[in-house]
């Protein structure tokens, strides 16, 4: 079975094990490692990463991978290895950064709430810049860097106001976001910033959502900050990048993302003939559709209006579907004998919004597999201990070899750091 996508993706095809994810049969991996389990292409992740370099050819950039889409460490060393810049949002994903041979000064540093010590942290490690999201962090950000002896490279994260046609809550770039600072207000922030002894003013950013499908909301989005970047120039406040942020799209279910040059060639061209490096931050565009969560039928319940398939993994394991409604496509991992039933695809959580799917059309049996796909972003970043069950194990297919990334998390684990009263 091959998808259709706007992006290259992960092949599975029919085996004599049922469905393979490049060379390794699914029902192998759950056979060693168990269920519910993530499982990564690193050929998906690879081509994936190509498809943003070929679209920017040519052009001075820099490619951040967003690591809170997934934040494994075997994908972020697959992304170091390729040379990948690397966008943070805590001092955890520095720490995670690093691990994975990742390298500092190719770390953009966003998010609003930055503590003094993630502050510390990034600095004295040399990132390349921190995002700045209000005027409050950059007199925190001076201060900090007063202490330490050093220039704090920086950038504001400016709000365009522009609607980017998404899901509410992932959007981020409207008035009413708790992103960014106000356009309105970035002119006076940088005049500001340009006469502190304790920061560099390094760039400049914009970031208005997630899961984009229009290109054309951050072309609109590019061509103010253009603007706002020759009114600095004006007046002698020179950048050296200029971040156009991610969010770019993938296929779910039916959706229709733009191709990756049909979705840069907009942004570029609203950049030509500036000399500044052009960053980039997608984070689901690159792992999205390179993993899947392999599941297990536990039980099959049928009442007198619905078919429930029980399955061991839960919304704790994959939170999407329960936050956002959010669709992801199953399939079996091998064809059953079993007649096709629209099924409830539920976990085992004790809430009645834990499901994964529903009315999907499957022919199942007690112990069957089933692969949710398009889960590489959001998946295991986003899962918790919910009802105290430990989190998945991690796999990275590699061709014919698979790699266990992450162990299962054992009960013990979960309250290791926990203690009785004396």
């Amino acid at each position: 079975m091959t998808r259709s996508s706007a992006f290259p993706v992960a092949t599975l095809t029919q085996g004599s094990s049922g469905l393979q994810l490049e060379a390794v049969a699914l029902a192998d991996i759950a056979a060693r490692f168990g269920t519910p389990t993530y499982v990564y292409s690193r050929a998906a992740l690879e081509m994936a990463w190509q498809n943003w370099a070929k679209a920017l050819v040519g052009r001075d950039t820099l490619v951040c991978y967003a690591v809170k889409a997934n934040s494994n460490l075997g994908i972020l060393n697959v992304f170091a290895r390729l040379g990948a810049g690397f966008d943070i949002v805590s001092g955890g994903e520095l720490s995670r950064v690093l691990a994975a041979g990742g390298a500092a000064d190719k770390v953009v540093f966003s998010g609003v709430g930055k503590s003094r010590a993630e502050m510390q942290q990034a600095l004295r490690a040399g990132v390349r810049c921190f995002n700045l999201e209000s005027p409050a962090e950059l007199d925190r950000i001076e201060s900090v860097a007063a202490e330490i002896g050093v220039r704090a490279p920086i950038a504001f994260r400016v709000n365009p106001d522009v609607d980017p046609k998404t899901h509410p809550y992932i959007s981020t770039g409207l008035r009413d976001n708790k992103f960014g600072v106000a356009f309105d207000e970035a002119l006076a922030l940088y005049r500001k910033a340009a006469a502190s002894r304790h920061v560099k003013i390094s760039g400049i950013a914009c970031h208005i959502g997630s899961q984009l499908l229009d290109p054309a909301p951050m072309a609109e989005a590019a061509a103010k900050i253009r603007g706002l970047v020759e009114k600095l120039e004006s007046e002698g406040i020179t950048l050296e990048h200029i971040d156009l942020g991610g969010g770019l799209g993938i296929r779910y279910d039916d959706e229709q993302p733009p191709g990756m040059s049909d979705y840069t060639a907009p942004l570029l061209a609203a950049m030509e003939g500036r000399k500044e490096q052009l960053c980039f931050e997608p984070g689901r565009s690159l792992v999205g559709n390179a993993g899947l969560l392999l599941t297990q039928v536990e039980y099959l319940k049928h009442s007198p209006t619905k078919n429930f398939a029980i399955v061991d993994a839960a919304m704790n394991d994959l939170a999407r579907p329960a936050l956002y409604n959010a669709y992801h496509e199953m399939v079996a991992v091998k064809p059953g004998t079993a007649t096709a039933q629209s099924y409830e695809i539920v976990g085992p959580i004790c809430e009645s919004g834990d499901f994964l799917g529903h009315d999907r059309q499957l022919a199942l049996a007690e112990g069957d597999l089933i692969a949710i796909l398009s889960a590489g972003a959001y998946g295991m970043a986003m899962s918790s201990n919910y009802n105290t069950r430990g989190r998945c194990a991690e796999v990275m297919v590699d061709g014919d070899k698979m790699h266990l990334v992450r162990q299962r998390e054992s009960i013990e684990s979960l309250y290791a750091l926990e203690s009785v009263l004396p």
